[in-house]
C-alpha cells in the first residue's frame, strides 16, 4: 500500500531537519524495512513536508516502530524540528493523507 502524510516544519528548522536527515541511522533504516516498508520519501515546501510512504500495512508499520528505542530516539531528536509529533497511537494511522486522484497504468 503507498501512504502519503503531510507534517510541518518549526519557522526556521528546515535546514536543521535536512541535515538530520542526511545521517539518519542505519540501524533506524533497518528497523524502518523490518517494520515493512519498502519505501519512504520526503518532499519539502518551505516549512511544508510531503512523505510517501510503500508499505505492507500502514497500522503494522506504525505499531512495530512504536516502542523500538532505535525509534523513540530519532523521534525525540526530529520533534524538535516539528510543529507536531508524529502518532504512533492507533489515531495515528488516520493520519494519511486521501487519494484524489490517481493516474492507472
Amino acid at each position: 500500500m503507498r501512504i502519503a502524510l503531510h507534517t510541518k516544519l518549526k519557522p526556521g528548522a528546515a535546514a536543521e531537519y535536512e541535515a538530520a536527515h542526511r545521517a539518519v541511522p542505519a540501524e533506524l533504516v533497518a528497523a524502518i524495512k523490518d517494520a515493512g516498508a519498502t519505501s519512504w520519501t520526503i518532499w519539502r515546501s518551505g516549512t511544508d513536508l510531503f512523505h510517501v510512504i510503500d508499505c505492507a500495512a500502514y497500522d503494522l508499520l506504525l505499531s512495530r516502530l512504536a516502542e523500538l528505542p532505535v525509534n523513540i530516539a530519532w523521534q525525540l531528536r526530529i520533534n524538535e524540528y516539528l510543529e507536531a509529533s508524529h502518532d504512533y497511537s492507533e489515531v495515528g494511522t488516520d493520519a494519511a493523507l486521501p487519494v484524489v486522484w490517481e493516474l492507472g497504468g
